[in-house]
């Protein structure tokens, strides 16, 4: 005989029985209805087992378990004779889930977000969820500035207990700042405060930058900011009372109030320094930045407590606490400044230790290291070394701990973990430039030579102005104080008139040594000796420059070269750097001896200077200079400097500015001088793109006939547009410039680029 126990729905989970009856003992359990869910799931979510007695008050605990799993939207139980009946109404599963017009954001994110609260493809659906997928979407929309986005969801019922969810997103558009107003200020200028704010009301840069879209979080940095800036300049009872921020009914226009209490500006009366000074107070005060006198400033009283921090720390305190103590006098608007310091235990280095290094040899790294083990610990050391292996280029990641040494209060081991990264490279590669044209390459080179750090390379370069063939060699840690010493030897043909210069060509091959010595961290001294020989050819068609000075000197040499230059790089990376600067000089002379004799000097000298997050300036200046000496009255044609093109003055063609032979070919001269201004900036819309670099620039220079023969009227002039992709098949350089004072001699160009490299 069946019968239902009780019919319950989940609006009825807590309703008395409809029915009284007497209780039994269960001897099976059925269940019906299921169509995805396993038996299984249903029993282990069931309170009642076989063999309990079951009453009312299991019925009910039972369909408050079944419907606490969330797999069912209905639960009935009844009972034939003394089995138990479990009947149930699966929830739908989600078959699909459709995101539309989220054209700001990617549909993959936001289907990992609703993911997150529940909503996913094969999940069951759960209606109530879809108010939670709104909010969701409203608040990664809201944060991004688009606060008049509508989003309207769509539920779909499918063949075998299923829907299809489609999420309509309507975006609207970025709600846009129109006003900033500041009120309270008497000391500063509203323009100058909103000067230091992150967003701002739009300005002809704004489609780039995206400072006029509001955000809740910048406009929390903003005021943080406004915060720094007054008591930066002594007002240290500055407050921000109250902010509001109004849009208007179209959610397109941001309207920002911030109510500021200014209060008195203070100066600092006192200057001391309390606690346990471990080094002598003058060491201390050298690292104040700020003084008796000065007007109070909270980034100075920062800067000071850290750099008295850093100071103990690379005497070995690594774990010294400084803290300030204000004494505020408010009448005479003073502040007395004690600098309580706590140097804690000094720490020494036990062990430096290296972890993930299966192919370097822990010789190569520790000959790395600023930090020694036994000496005392020194951050500053420990990150040095950090940075040089970083920098070493064998590294994917350096990563770096400096845990205490167990059952000791002074002592600390220095762990470092890498990964290791492939450091030699097959290429093979085509490219092509306005000069050379189709330049076909390929090398091979290891930089980490069996782990000794040791670089080995070897390669080919073919195009129809140069045909060259070399093989180098590097141990940069030659000996134990660091002094390189590299070998080479290489194959070069040279045909000039394919790169639309003079008509001659030329033949070398030849070896040399090289010899760097490190001065200290930025600074390097390099000897380079090379022996080579030279085949100089001329036409039937080339100038009487070039067949006088073959008639004049033959057109064979055998060559001893020295060349010794000096380079600080403080960049703070090679590709791209947005600061810091790399300044160069170099002395190249033939060696007594040599067929050829002259000298040539080169100086480079750059810096990079970050102007806001995303804009650097970069300044060039190049000047090179050349003399023959003995049997050589100038500088040989064919080591002429050369100017005009991507590398040096854009809007000119490659090698065309400067003197000319008497067919009227390019012929380069003994002095050059090149200068370059730029803005660098990442494109618009791609801010984090680490391959492509757009610059506006203005390029300056020329060549002279003779070191004596500069004339500051006869400086080219460019300026334009510039940009630099790292491609996948190598660096891609294209320009468009406008020369200013060019002549009817020059060979000007509008737009230059050059590819090549390896794949």
């Amino acid at each position: 005989m069946r019968f239902s126990l009780k019919p319950l729905v989940l609006g009825m989970i807590l309703a008395s029985p409809v029915h009284a009856f007497e209780p039994f003992n269960v001897e099976d359990i059925r269940v019906e209805g299921l169509q995805r869910i396993a038996p299984g799931t249903v029993f282990n979510h069931l309170p009642v087992k076989v063999g309990d007695r079951f009453n009312d008050f299991e019925s009910e605990r039972a369909v408050r378990a079944l419907f606490k799993s969330g797999f069912f939207r209905d639960i009935r139980l009844e009972r034939d004779d003394d089995i138990l009946v479990v009947q149930v109404q699966e929830r739908p599963a989600v078959a699909s889930i459709k995101v539309q017009g989220n054209d700001d954001i990617d549909s993959e994110p936001l289907l990992d977000s609703l993911e997150d609260i529940g909503l996913a493809e094969g999940r069951v659906f759960n209606r109530s969820l879809l108010e939670k997928v709104e909010q969701e979407l409203e608040r990664q929309y809201f944060s991004r500035g688009k606060y008049g986005v509508k989003i309207e969801t769509t539920v779909t019922p499918l063949e075998r207990n299923r829907v299809g969810i489609l999420i309509d997103v309507s975006e609207g558009v970025v709600a846009r700042i129109k006003q900033i107003n500041i009120v309270g200020t008497t000391a500063f200028k509203n323009d100058t405060l909103l000067d230091e704010f992150e967003q701002k009301v739009p300005g002809w840069l704004s489609f780039y930058t995206k400072d006029d879209q509001y955000s809740r979080q910048k406009l929390a940095a903003d005021l943080e900011t406004l915060r720094s800036y007054y008591q930066d300049r002594g007002y240290i009872k500055f407050n921000v009372d109250s902010t509001q921020v109004s849009i208007t009914p179209d959610k397109k226009d941001i309207y920002i109030t911030i109510n500021i209490t200014e209060g008195a500006q203070y100066h600092v009366s006192e200057i001391k320094l309390a606690g346990d000074l471990v080094v002598p107070a003058e060491e201390l005060f050298s690292s104040f930045r700020i003084n008796a006198g000065d007007t109070f400033s909270r980034k100075k009283v920062t800067s000071t407590v850290s750099r008295i921090s850093d100071y103990l720390g690379n005497k070995g305190y690594a774990f010294a606490n400084v803290n300030t103590i204000p004494d505020i006098d408010e009448e005479t608007r003073n502040v007395s400044l004690t600098f309580f310091v706590d140097p804690g235990k000094r720490v020494y280095v036990r062990r430096i230790n290296f972890a993930g290094n299966t192919k370097t040899r822990d010789q190569v790294m520790r000959q790395e290291m600023r930090q020694m083990e036994g000496g005392w610990f020194s951050a500053k050391k420990v990150e040095r070394s950090r940075t040089r292996l970083q920098r070493l280029g064998y590294f994917s990641a350096v990563n770096v701990e400096t845990p205490a040494v167990a059952g000791t209060t002074d002592q600390v081991d220095v762990n470092y973990s890498i990964a290791e990264r492939p450091s030699g490279s097959i290429s093979v590669g085509v490219g092509f430039s306005q000069t050379s044209g189709l330049l076909l390459n390929g090398s091979i080179s290891q930089n980490n030579f069996l782990g000794t750090g040791r670089r080995v390379s070897m390669s080919i370069n073919n195009s129809a102005v140069n045909k060259i063939y070399s093989f180098s060699y590097n141990n940069p840690y030659y000996s134990v104080d660091g002094i390189s010493r590299g070998f080479g030897g290489f194959f070069r043909q040279t045909n000039a008139r394919q790169a639309n210069l003079a008509r001659y060509s030329t033949d070398t091959y030849g070896a040399n040594v090289i010899y760097g010595f490190p001065v200290n961290e930025y600074d390097t001294f390099n000897f380079d000796v090379k022996v080579d020989s030279l085949k100089l050819t001329a036409s039937s068609f080339s100038s009487t420059q070039i067949t006088d000075f073959i008639a004049k000197h033959g057109d064979k040499f055998n060559s001893l070269t020295l060349v010794g230059s000096f380079s600080h790089d403080t960049r703070n990376r090679r590709i791209f750097p947005s600061s810091g600067g790399v300044q160069r000089i170099s002395l190249e002379t033939k060696m007594p001896g040599s067929d050829l004799q002259f000298y040539k000097v080169n100086l480079r000298t750059q810096y990079f200077v970050p102007l806001t997050r995303l804009f650097v300036m970069s300044s060039k200046l190049e000047i090179g200079a050349g003399h023959g000496f003995g049997d050589f009255t100038n500088l040989p044609f064919f080591q002429n400097f050369f100017a005009g093109g991507n590398r040096s003055v854009r809007g000119y063609r490659n090698f065309s500015l400067g003197p000319r032979d008497s067919r009227g070919d390019p012929l380069g001269g003994a002095l050059r001088t090149v200068g370059n201004l730029a803005i660098v900036f990442p494109p618009p819309f791609m801010a984090d793109n680490q391959s492509v670099r757009l610059s506006l620039f203005y390029d300056v220079g020329n060549v002279f006939a003779s070191t004596g023969g500069f004339d500051v009227n006869e400086l080219r002039m460019s300026a334009g547009l510039s940009a630099v992709w790292l491609s996948p098949v190598g660096p891609l350089s294209v320009s468009v410039a406008q020369a200013f004072n060019e002549q009817s001699t020059d060979d000007t160009q509008f737009f230059q680029f050059n590819l090549g490299a390896g794949f």
